[in-house]
């Protein structure tokens, strides 16, 4: 049996769209760029999809029968190579859910992350012993004890994204059942996961929102999502929903769209930020 690829980076979709482009500006279908390659036409579709990694001398093939000219085609193999590079979450490979290794692409390509999260605090932002709470009981699936760790050293390793100087603007609306459901048998747990929480509030790039019970149901109750932004003018906003066992990656103007009208609908009728953070001291009051 082959080896599983691994989830294409975020690179390899930017260039990958960036070659379609390229064909279709030349005039040319997938079959004829297919005969430059003298491979099937569904190789150019997978190149030009993500779905395998950017061969460099297929490449450099490519680029030459769309008349790319020679120093914005080296340009254009240099971020190839770069994009081929195995990104840091790699070293999970061993826990990481196949679906989840393009998750933590985006969110590490991202400049904005929009998302609402009904049943837990966000996986950005969670304590190390709510984040082992969370996966004990059974979020990801029955796994070992040593899997669970694997999958907390993860989780804190995302993490490191929110400290650096290009680190994205993350604006999550929790639903009120987040404060109110506890996790984990130590209430300490919650303590802690609220104390952290309202640590992130005071951030310049970090909004916190609650859609409180009082407020009714919203469009959103189904089912957590995220909706990804990014500087690179090629790549569209990405939205992915979760389900129990894997993550829909949704692109298309219309699907993303929808997407962006329930978060704005929920944001607008979520407790602001200032109340959010009376609604998290409240929360943590009651422990």
């Amino acid at each position: 049996m082959s080896e599983r690829r691994p989830a294409p980076t975020v690179g390899q979709v930017v260039l990958g769209r960036r070659l379609q482009e390229l064909r279709e500006a030349a005039g040319l279908s997938r079959e004829e760029a297919a005969r430059a390659l003298r491979v099937a036409p569904a190789t150019v579709r997978r190149m030009e999809t993500a779905e395998v990694s950017l061969k460099i001398p297929y490449v450099q093939v490519l680029l030459d029968a769309y008349g790319v000219p020679a120093q914005e085609a080296d340009a254009f193999v240099a971020l190839a190579e770069e994009a081929n590079r195995p990104g840091w979450w790699q070293r999970f490979h061993d826990v990481l859910p196949e679906w989840f290794s393009l998750y933590v692409s985006l969110e590490g390509a991202a400049r904005l992350i929009r998302s609402y999260e009904p049943h837990f605090a966000p996986g950005l932002l969670q304590t190390e012993a709510y984040a082992r709470a969370v996966l004990e009981s059974g979020t990801v699936g029955r796994r070992s004890p040593e899997a669970i760790e694997r999958h907390v050293s993860l989780r804190m390793a995302r993490q490191r994204l929110l400290e650096g100087p290009d680190a994205p603007h993350l604006w999550a609306v929790m639903d009120e059942t987040v404060l109110r459901r506890p996790v984990g048998a130590d209430p300490a747990v919650m303590r802690g996961q609220l104390d952290k929480l309202l640590e992130f509030a005071e951030r310049d790039r970090i909004t916190l929102q609650v859609a409180e019970f009082a407020d009714g149901p919203h469009p959103g109750t189904s089912a957590p999502f995220s909706l990804f932004r990014f500087a690179e003018p090629e790549l569209p906003d990405m939205v992915v929903t979760e389900y129990v066992s894997g993550a829909l990656y949704l692109d298309s103007r219309n699907e993303v769209s929808a997407h962006l009208e329930v978060l704005d609908h929920i944001t607008t009728h979520a407790a602001s930020a200032e109340r959010t953070k009376e609604l998290l001291r409240d929360a943590r009051g009651s422990l």
